[in-house]
């Protein structure tokens, strides 16, 4: 059974780095999204700073979080058009930014209501409040770690994006989170930040217009921008067939 599991394994991330790999040769303008977010990012804030003063504030929040919503959304359209289609355009970056808007901002606010309960809880247990949120933070990680590709490869609402992650990951935890770990590893060891987001879209570019500062980053955007386009493939494997198939798929190959 362990050497089956092995088998199953090696077949599922031999076939997806090939895929990934032809998908990101061709599609290697991805990564430069990375400073168009960094320049986006930046000019959003700073705008809300300036607008939303005073008792406009309350309204901030509310701004950011749509913001962040439809850069999400805009990257998760383009990895939808390279997993689907093979070929991203100027116009899926345009069209990108409303396309998930609603359905990242749906999961943000749910997020939000599950953290504020939680504080709220945590809030009359201080003797163990920091272990606990730290436990269940790292839980959260991997449980819903495929909700990126949940998002942009299935027609599900929120809630049901939620609980298709909880599902997936009962069933094909071993198979996502080895290659995941291996891949954010390697980000961890270049750049020294260990990427907790789920979400997360980009390296942020620190401006170092020195040769080896943009060495540096276009090779930390290359990684990320590979291993999200694995990812990609990768979970359209996992969520289309069972150890069992992928046997049958594996003698074809053969």
């Amino acid at each position: 059974m362990k050497l089956d599991i092995l088998k199953d394994i090696l077949f599922v991330n031999g076939t997806t780095i090939k895929k990934a790999w032809k998908s990101f040769l061709k599609n290697w303008p991805i990564i430069f999204t990375g400073f168009a977010y960094t320049m986006i990012n930046i000019s959003i804030f700073a705008l809300i700073s300036y607008m939303f003063t005073g008792i406009l504030g309350i309204l901030a929040g509310f701004i950011v979080a749509i913001a962040t919503s439809s850069l999400i959304s805009n990257y998760l359209y383009l990895l939808a058009n390279i997993i689907k289609y093979d070929k991203i355009t100027l116009n899926n970056f345009k069209e990108g930014f409303r396309y998930y808007l609603w359905k990242v901002y749906g999961i943000f606010f749910i997020a939000w209501l599950f953290s504020f309960v939680l504080n709220s809880v945590l809030g009359v247990m201080s003797s163990f409040a920091s272990r606990i949120s730290t436990i269940i933070g790292i839980l959260v990680l991997i449980i819903f770690n495929p909700l990126p590709e949940i998002i942009y490869q299935k027609s599900y609402s929120p809630w049901e994006s939620l609980s298709y992650s909880f599902d997936f990951m009962k069933e094909n935890w071993l198979s996502w989170l080895i290659p995941n770990i291996i891949f954010f590893l390697m980000l961890y060891m270049i750049t020294g930040r260990i990427i907790s987001d789920v979400f997360t879209t980009h390296l942020a570019y620190n401006f170092d217009f020195t040769v080896s500062g943009v060495a540096k980053y276009l090779t930390e955007q290359i990684i990320f921008s590979f291993t999200m386009i694995y990812r990609g493939y990768l979970f359209n494997l996992l969520s289309t067939s069972n150890r069992r198939k992928r046997e049958y798929m594996k003698k074809i190959y053969d």
